[in-house]
């Protein structure tokens, strides 16, 4: 029997626990390494099939750009598999935008998992993963499912270990402000021709998971973020006081702190539940993931 609809997909988001800038292509592209962490902070999405061929999305939260990434995401794929079908698109927006959390990017690869399922396409993840690196570099690593050492411009994944980041807890706050990524790549103060690290060694290093907990590495982009919004600076000055540390994730102004194991989730909760938050800043107590929701789809 075919599915009508699907309720409740989350789309979680992400935290770079480092990133580095090793290159450049000849076309401007900056290449990059980086570890990506699936959070437990999550948008969720709802889709419900249509037989006229419309893609319609629908704002349960605040409202999104009139054409954004899960509309391109649906339209791509519809294109691509040459289906007749369409959908309603309902999306409840929690992750802020403009953050460094992949929010749009996961919304993208939530939309094509359970668009995949809703219209009976049955592709398998690696076709998907192809479908989105136009849709942006985050895409194919949320369309992976598992959080990962992350190469070149966002395409080459290498899964963690099982259970190497399990049960991290993270203090991640956002100001008011968003940062233009175009400026940050631009900037003069952008290094890039950080020491690339060999993946396989990195990977099979036996005290992986301490190094990352203990924050191996810096985010590359931190510097011209901090010179270009005033408002970086004090997020994460705000958090290494009281947590001891902090770090930019992405090229977004949400910066988060390793907070060890045992601090509660508070993801789902209010967009204001980190005690102390300044007025208009959002933060949350987020959980590490160790795959996502939908790992087990498209089966």
């Amino acid at each position: 029997m075919s599915l009508a609809a699907l309720y409740e997909v989350p789309a979680p988001a992400k935290l770079n626990l480092f990133l580095h800038v090793v290159g450049r292509r000849p076309d401007g592209y900056h290449l990059l390494q980086s570890v990506f962490v699936l959070i437990d902070w999550c948008d969720t999405l709802h889709f419900e099939r249509r037989g006229d061929g419309r893609l319609q999305r629908h704002d349960l939260g605040p409202a999104l750009p009139a054409d954004d990434l899960s509309l391109r995401a649906a339209r791509a794929l519809q294109q691509a598999s040459g289906t007749a079908q369409g959908a309603d698109i309902s999306v409840l927006k929690r992750v802020p935008w403009g953050a460094g959390l992949g929010g749009g990017s996961s919304d993208a690869a939530s939309t094509l998992l359970a668009l995949n399922r809703l219209w009976g396409l049955h592709w398998p993840r690696e076709r998907l993963q192809q479908l989105a690196l136009p849709l942006g570099a985050d895409v194919p690593f949320f369309v992976g499912g598992r959080s990962a050492f992350v190469e070149g411009i966002g395409e080459r994944l290498s899964p963690l270990p099982a259970g190497c980041l399990a049960g991290q807890r993270f203090a991640v706050a956002k100001p008011a402000e968003a940062i233009a990524t175009a400026a940050i790549f631009g900037s003069p103060l952008l290094v890039r021709d950080t020491e690339a690290v060999i993946v396989t060694g990195f990977l099979a290093d036996a005290g992986l998971q301490q190094k990352l907990a203990q924050g191996y590495g810096r985010n590359d982009l931190q510097p011209p973020a901090e010179a270009s919004c005033a408002a970086v600076t004090q997020v994460a000055a705000w958090l290494a006081a009281r947590f001891g540390n902090s770090r930019m994730s992405g090229s977004g102004s949400s910066v988060f702190a390793r907070i060890g194991t045992d601090a509660p989730s508070t993801a789902t909760g209010p967009a204001e539940s980190l005690p102390g938050l300044p007025a208009g800043w959002t933060g949350r107590l987020c959980r590490s993931l160790d795959h996502h929701p939908l790992v087990e789809w498209p089966g």
